[in-house]
C-alpha cells in the first residue's frame, strides 16, 4: 500500500479494511423550529442529541413524515474500536462526549389549508428511576402547514433546558447540550422561573417588541414538566 493510501486508512479508522460499524440511537434534548412553513416546503429543524463517545461518528437525523406528524429518530454509525473517552473535546475533534448541537431537514408536509403537524422525536424518559431501554418518541410541539407559504420568524422550541442567572441578575434559559457562548436565550417572563432547572419545556422564540437583557430575540415559556 502507498504512504499516502496508508495514512488516509489510519485517519479513516479501519475504513480501508472493512471494518464494521454499529447503528446507535440517540435521544433528542432540545429541538426548535419554523412555526409556520409552506405547504410542501421542506425546513430545517435544530437539533441537540447525545453525542457518542467514538472515532469519525457518522450521524443520522433519521427524519420521517406521514399526514399527522414529522419524527426525527437520530442515530449515530460507529465502528468497533474501543477508546477511552476525554473531557477536552478540543484536544481530539473527532471524539464527541457531549451534546451535539445540528441540524435536520424535515420532510415538505401537504394540506390545501392551514393545518397543524405534530412534531414529534426520539426522547429519554424514566420509569421507576431507571432509564427506559427504549427510545420512546415524545411529542415535542407543533407546526402549522399553510397552503400559501409562510413569513413567520417566530420558532417553536420544545426540550430539556435550565436557567442562567448572570452577573446582572438576567434570567436566560440555556439548552442543554448548548454549551457554546450565546446559545441562552433571555427568557421572556424575568419572574417565570419556578422549578426551571434541567426540567423538559415548550415555548417559542421571537423577536420582542421591547429587548430583554438588551436584547429582542426572546424566549417564551409556555409550559414545563
Amino acid at each position: 500500500m502507498k504512504p499516502a493510501m496508508f495514512a488516509i486508512c489510519l485517519i479513516s479508522l479501519g475504513a480501508c479494511s472493512g471494518e464494521s460499524r454499529n447503528v446507535r440511537p440517540v435521544t433528542i434534548q432540545w429541538m426548535d423550529w419554523p412555526a409556520e412553513v409552506g405547504s410542501g416546503q421542506v425546513f430545517r429543524t435544530r437539533l441537540i442529541v447525545s453525542a457518542v463517545c467514538a472515532r469519525d461518528p457518522q450521524f443520522h437525523p433519521g427524519a420521517s413524515a406521514d399526514q399527522s406528524a414529522v419524527t426525527f429518530a437520530p442515530y449515530w454509525v460507529v465502528g468497533n474500536e474501543q477508546i477511552a473517552c476525554i473531557a477536552d473535546i478540543d484536544a481530539m475533534a473527532p471524539l464527541l462526549v457531549s451534546g451535539f448541537d445540528t441540524a435536520g431537514t424535515a420532510p415538505g408536509l401537504s394540506s390545501t389549508y392551514a393545518r397543524t403537524f405534530e412534531m414529534r422525536g426520539s426522547a429519554s424518559v424514566y420509569v421507576s428511576g431507571s432509564v427506559s431501554a427504549d427510545e420512546p418518541v415524545r411529542t415535542f410541539g407543533e407546526v402549522i402547514v399553510l397552503p400559501r407559504g409562510s413569513e413567520s420568524s417566530q420558532r417553536n422550541a420544545a426540550g430539556i433546558a435550565s436557567k442562567e442567572v448572570d452577573t446582572t441578575g438576567c434570567v436566560r434559559l440555556r439548552p442543554f447540550g448548548a454549551w457554546r457562548p450565546g446559545s441562552a436565550l433571555p427568557l421572556e417572563n424575568q419572574a417565570d422561573t419556578a422549578r426551571l432547572s434541567y426540567t423538559f419545556v415548550r415555548g417559542y422564540i421571537y423577536d420582542a417588541a421591547t429587548p430583554v437583557c438588551g436584547e429582542t430575540r426572546v424566549f417564551h415559556l409556555v409550559s414545563q414538566n
